[in-house]
Formats: C-alpha cells, sequence, structure tokens
C-alpha cells in the first residue's frame, strides 16, 4: 500500500464570475522512503496540491471531488481539529520562505518545544533535548547555543534547517516541501537538499517535492510528475522523464536548461503562457503551445497513457493518427536532457 494516495483530485475556487478549477482530476501516489518531485511554471497546480493534502487551502478554496489517503485513511474530509493533529504529526511541511515559517518573536527552541510538547507527552526539560538532537541532525553548529536564539539571529540557509527541523520534530511519515531552496543560494541549496536525501533514507520519510527547478528534481527525486494547467501531463521514475521525455511540454522544459559542454546561442523556449484559470483551453490545455497539435488535440482532453515506464496525457502516443512514432522519436533526438542529469550527478 502506498504511504500518500490522491485519487481523482478537484480543487476549486468558486467567486463571482464562476467557480475556478485549480486542480483537475489528477492521481497520484506517494511510497515509503520515496521522492516525488512535482515540477511545472507557476500556476501549474503543483501548490495548490500539497496545500490540499496538508489540509491548508485557503478559503474559499476546496477539495470539490476526489479522495487523499494517508495509509490507508482518508484525510481530506476530516474535521479542523483532526486535521491538525495529523498536520505536524504525520505530515510535515517546509515552505519557500522560512521567515513565514517561523514566529519572530519567540526563538526557534521555544518554537520546536511547543511543537514537539503539541504531539508528544515529552516534559519541557526532554522535549528541549529532542529540539537540541533536531538542530543537531539538520546541521545547525553549536545547537546547545543557538536553540535559544531568534529567526532574525540565522541566516536564509540556517533558517531553512531550522523550518526542516521543525517538521521532522515527530518523525512524519510524509513532508510536503513546497519550493524548500528557492530563496537559497546554489550551494545551499545543495546542502538542502542532500540533507532531505539523507532524511529519507534514515528515517524513511516521505517527500512530496514541489519546485520549478529541474535541476534539483534531477538531483533529489525518484520519480516526477510534471504539471500543466492543473493536470499532470507526466508522470514517471525520474531518469525516463527527463532523459527520455515523453510530452512537448515536458521536453519543452529540458530545452530550457542550460547544459555544461553544449554550447548554443540560444536556449529553446516554450511560445506563450500558462492560461489563466478562466481561460483553459478546450481539448489538451497544451494545445495552443504545442508544435505538435492536431486537430483531436484541440477537442478532446486526453487522459495519461502508459508509454513505456511513464504515463503520459498526449494524443501522439495514442497510436490514432499514425504519427506518434514519428513525432516521439522527434521529442527523444531532440531532448537536451542527458547534460542535465550528467551536471548534476557530477
Amino acid at each position: 500500500m502506498p504511504l500518500l494516495e490522491v485519487e481523482n483530485l478537484v480543487v476549486e475556487f468558486p467567486t463571482r464570475r464562476g467557480t475556478l478549477t485549480a486542480v483537475n482530476d489528477i492521481s497520484l501516489h506517494i511510497d515509503e522512503g520515496e521522492v516525488l518531485g512535482v515540477v511545472g511554471e507557476s500556476g501549474a497546480g503543483k501548490s495548490m496540491t500539497g496545500a490540499a493534502i496538508i489540509g491548508l487551502l485557503e478559503p474559499p478554496g476546496r477539495v470539490a471531488s476526489g479522495r487523499i489517503l494517508l495509509e490507508g485513511e482518508r484525510i481530506d474530509n476530516l474535521p479542523y481539529e483532526k486535521m491538525r493533529r495529523i498536520r505536524g504529526k504525520r505530515i510535515g511541511a517546509i515552505f519557500q520562505d522560512p521567515l513565514t515559517s517561523l514566529n519572530p518573536l519567540y526563538s526557534v527552541g521555544r518554537q520546536l518545544v511547543e511543537t514537539i510538547q503539541t504531539h508528544t507527552d515529552l516534559s519541557p526539560t526532554q522535549a528541549r533535548a529532542r529540539a537540541i538532537e533536531l538542530l543537531t541532525e539538520v546541521g545547525i553548529p553549536a545547537p546547545e547555543r543557538r536553540v535559544d536564539q531568534y529567526p532574525h539571529q540565522f541566516s536564509g540557509g540556517m533558517r531553512q534547517r531550522v523550518v526542516i527541523a521543525l517538521a521532522l520534530c515527530v518523525n512524519p511519515r510524509l513532508i510536503i516541501a513546497d519550493e524548500p531552496t528557492t530563496a537559497l543560494d546554489v550551494s545551499i541549496q545543495a546542502q538542502i537538499i542532500a540533507l532531505l536525501k539523507r532524511l529519507c533514507r534514515e528515517h524513511g520519510t516521505a517527500v512530496m517535492l514541489v519546485t520549478h527547478d529541474m535541476g534539483v528534481i534531477a538531483e533529489t527525486a525518484d520519480r516526477v510528475a510534471v504539471m500543466y494547467a492543473g493536470r499532470i501531463a507526466e508522470i514517471g521514475p525520474v531518469r525516463e522523464v527527463i532523459k527520455n521525455a515523453k510530452h512537448p511540454y515536458t521536453h519543452g522544459l529540458m530545452g530550457s536548461i542550460p547544459s555544461i559542454g553544449h554550447d548554443s546561442e540560444r536556449l529553446e523556449q516554450i511560445p506563450g503562457s500558462m492560461p489563466r484559470l478562466t481561460d483553459i483551453p478546450t481539448g489538451c490545455a497544451f494545445n495552443p503551445r504545442c508544435p505538435h497539435a492536431f486537430d483531436k488535440c484541440r477537442t478532446v482532453r486526453p487522459d495519461l497513457l502508459p508509454i513505456e515506464d511513464s504515463w503520459t496525457a498526449c494524443w501522439l502516443y495514442d497510436g490514432e493518427e499514425g504519427r506518434n512514432k514519428e513525432a516521439s522519436k522527434k521529442l527523444v533526438a531532440e531532448t537536451k536532457a542527458d547534460a542535465v542529469l550528467e551536471g548534476n550527478n557530477g
């Protein structure tokens, strides 16, 4: 049984002009100890999916349909207080800006101790010892001294380590990490990525890693889900998706990444922009930007189809048009993903 199962999730926002669908019928799962990367442009629905899983959708946003199961237990329809007990104890969260996750008026030690005591029966002394242990585990130097310092006394990278310590307070089964490295410089990003990978390996914690950075995905994730306009365009093992991208959108993301050792005057780009929620095209949402779109793409929305080791929502692989093999070969031939993987593993 997967640790987390998301089945046909739909997230809606009622407005005066009608109902906007931010996440449209997505299904995915995460196994124990696995890192699932969720990638896509801004507005793709990545963060909204994570917020729905952890029960932190901003009103009037709501889960309109579908199910979210944690270790076989449905959690999307729980009362607020019951979900609050699960959040922190069984599901942790790491957000993009650590300053929004930490209270500037309290020392980091007090915040860790309060979180630990909320979900355990430890005494204040035991909780403080656990807080120091956590700071040590996430690589904070001199934790016995720094436990009494305030967030503003930490650098950005150290604050993010404190946030990770908060997420790990009571050994959650799942962590939702929403752009955890975006606000950090590259060297600190690498440290945070290494830390997350080690924690997954040592604790068996599953991670849903939401990001727009394919380099972070290539380095960290076991599988990757590529989202576009509220739906999953492609999902599969990270090496398969990056090295052998099936969906034209995934291929476009690969082409936009600079590669060491490959000379080119300009990076490839995907023409146009992500559609607004009020103006999602009929058929495949990517069809106005897709160089391979044909009539069916403009009228019928594709579901995920199994292609080799991954799943792809693209009519090019349906086999009905007699052109899928040639188009898929062209996508594979043009991809620069080998260099992306080599650059991140080097």
